[in-house]
Formats: C-alpha cells, sequence, structure tokens
C-alpha cells in the first residue's frame, strides 16, 4: 500500500492523532444541559405537566393551586434552568477548546451522537431520581401522575443513549 492510498482512508479508519483531545466529555455535557431545556422548556413552562416541586407530596411536592406554591415551583424551576444553562455554557467552551486543538471537528455525526447520549442519561437520571426515588414531580402531575408516562420517559432516554451511542462510536460515525 503506498502513502498516497493511506491518506485516502476514511478519517474514521486513520489513527488517533496524538494529543488528540476526546469531545465526548463536552458533548455529553450540552446534551444534558440541552435535554434539560427542552423538559424545562416543553414540559414545565409550554405544557405545564409538571414543575420541579409539583409532585404528589410525597418529596415535598408544591401545590400549584397556592400562590405559595406557585412561587416554590418558579424558584425551583428556575434554579433547574440555571442549572442547564451551566451545563451547556461548560459544553460549549470545553468543546470550543478541543476543537480548537485539535484542529477542527472530527465528525458532526459524532457530536450528534454525544449529544443524544447526554440528553437521553438526563431523562434516565431525572426519571429514576425525581420521578421514582425522590417522587418531587412526574412527567403528567396535571393528570395526578399516572405512573405509564414516567415509564415512557424512562424510555426514551433509554432510546436516545442507544441511538446516541450507535452514531457516536467509531464505527458508526463518518467523517464531515
Amino acid at each position: 500500500m503506498t502513502t498516497r492510498a493511506i491518506d485516502r482512508r476514511p478519517e474514521d479508519a486513520r489513527p488517533r492523532a496524538a494529543g488528540r483531545r476526546s469531545i465526548v466529555v463536552p458533548g455529553v455535557l450540552l446534551g444534558l444541559g440541552l435535554g434539560g431545556f427542552v423538559d424545562g422548556i416543553l414540559l414545565h413552562q409550554i405544557l405545564q405537566w409538571h414543575h420541579m416541586r409539583s409532585g404528589d407530596g410525597a418529596g415535598g411536592g408544591e401545590s400549584l393551586t397556592t400562590v405559595g406554591g406557585l412561587e416554590a415551583n418558579t424558584i425551583a424551576d428556575g434554579l433547574f434552568h440555571t442549572a442547564t444553562w451551566l451545563l451547556v455554557v461548560a459544553g460549549v467552551f470545553m468543546l470550543w477548546d478541543r476543537s480548537r486543538a485539535n484542529g477542527g471537528m472530527r465528525s458532526w455525526t459524532e457530536l450528534a451522537g454525544l449529544l443524544l447520549i447526554g440528553w437521553g442519561i438526563f431523562n434516565l437520571v431525572e426519571g429514576v431520581i425525581d420521578h421514582q426515588i425522590l417522587g418531587i414531580h412526574h412527567v403528567r402531575d396535571d393528570e395526578g401522575a399516572p405512573l405509564g408516562w414516567d415509564l415512557g420517559f424512562l424510555a426514551s432516554g433509554a432510546v436516545l443513549v442507544a441511538v446516541g451511542w450507535l452514531m457516536a462510536r467509531p464505527g458508526g460515525r463518518r467523517a464531515g
């Protein structure tokens, strides 16, 4: 095989360049933050299915029918959005730094996969901790917290992680 033939190999088939810094951590941080934004903006604000502390009381849920309860939920939602925003900011700066150090992005497919993995991890962690263990809220507190919605949320997290992993793994990405 000539040198010229080696140079034509797809980027994914080339050995990883010495000193190349992985984008896994920043990609997953971005996915966690963006997944939190989807949850907070769509489920908390637009659909108003739940808020951070709107659970049935098992986890110290706050009523949405009182001014005090609404204030407590609004503050909790604001703190939640602040945390997701900080994850996105950290992920963007880390991604920028690593991309610059690496001479560019290896693959948009890899980044998209990592974002999906982060979003899926967000759904799984939030679904298990907030919905099941702490009970501070459920996907549909507006309907009395039916278990099917919580299980669907967990399943969506597992699917996002699986699809993201298939996209982000070295054999699953294309250069570009």
